[in-house]
């Protein structure tokens, strides 16, 4: 850390000294220049670079050693294989339900618990998975999920989910296995993480509303559901956006719990998983750059949306 704090000075003393005579406008941009050249090498080199690397493997197929020109074959397979439109199926129940779940519990948890008196602890109940590393809550749901095969009441189950179906008098199940609703159980570690984050902003948010505007709701009066709906939804509405985009552009990412929790197997693959899977373990690396690319274009729009809402509440 030290040595990049000392080239980081170094390389900005050198430009300031290679550019403090300059006075003259034409000066002015190339000092301007120089401070922004590195940052852009540094983009063209960490980014625009590999993402042109591989846009470009995508219409090639095969491994590094023999590739072979396919035009727009991996990108075919993609959507046209059962394999990989399971995969896709997958990741959209992800996109869809982790983002509005994650922000919807967020916001009624932070609605109810605000201003009482165990408020802190309420929060902290909620956040403290946001602490734990997606590995480590997928390790502790793998123990919740857990399932023993065996007949009748004798079979111990260590997983908490199946001790009480089994105190309930009920057959234990196998909740990572029998698809598709292995990847609902899945999606709900995810949820479980990002609840604690969409109730921090979005409580931070709630308390930011202008006392005065719900001291008038109030007065024509306007409370319960109505007050909720009508005051405190739009008043907190970038902050939703933000929520839900952030969340959408984190599952979209996702792989960490699915490869802990099931490796992919039993149909609970995503696009994220996909990619390594591909890449890494098949070697079929123009699908590989394909999928990594349809991320990027899905991640995109969000983006955009996202920077154009953050623009239009500075400009106001």
């Amino acid at each position: 850390m030290v040595i990049a704090v000392a080239i980081f000075y170094g390389v900005v003393a050198l430009i300031l000294l290679a550019t403090q005579r300059l006075r003259s406008r034409s000066g002015e941009r190339v000092q301007a220049a120089a401070f922004l050249g590195p940052s852009l090498l540094l983009i063209g080199i960490g980014l625009l670079y590999p993402a042109g690397v591989t846009i470009y493997d995508s219409f090639f197929g095969g491994s590094v050693f023999t590739k072979e020109f396919v035009a727009f074959d991996n990108y075919q397979r993609l959507f046209t294989d059962s394999n990989q439109l399971e995969v896709l199926r997958n990741t959209l129940f992800w996109v869809v339900l982790t983002p509005l779940l994650s922000t919807a519990i967020g916001l009624l948890y932070a609605v109810l618990v605000d201003r009482a008196s165990f408020e802190k602890f309420a929060k902290a109940l909620l956040f403290l998975p946001m602490a734990i590393s997606m590995v480590g809550a997928s390790i502790i749901w793998k123990f919740v999920y857990d399932f023993r095969s065996g007949q009748g009441s004798e079979t111990v189950q260590i997983g908490l989910l199946n001790q009480v179906l089994q105190w309930l008098g009920l057959e234990p199940y196998n909740f990572l296995l029998n698809g598709p609703w292995n990847t609902l159980f899945l999606i709900v570690i995810l949820v479980w993480i990002q609840a604690g984050f969409a109730m921090t902003l979005l409580s931070a948010s709630i308390k930011a509303i202008p006392e005065d505007i719900v001291e008038a709701a109030r007065l024509d009066g306007v409370s319960g559901w109505k007050m909720f709906r009508h005051i405190t939804v739009p008043s907190i509405r970038p902050t939703l956006i933000v929520v839900l985009t952030t969340i959408t552009i984190a599952t979209l990412k996702v792989f960490d719990i699915v490869q802990t929790a099931t490796g992919g197997n039993f149909g609970t693959s995503v696009l994220a998983y996909e990619f390594y899977r591909q890449y890494f373990i098949a070697g079929n690396q123009g699908l590989a750059a394909a999928i990594a690319v349809v991320i990027f274009v899905l991640v995109m729009p969000i983006v955009i949306y996202n920077v154009r809402q953050m623009r239009k509440l500075e400009a106001r």
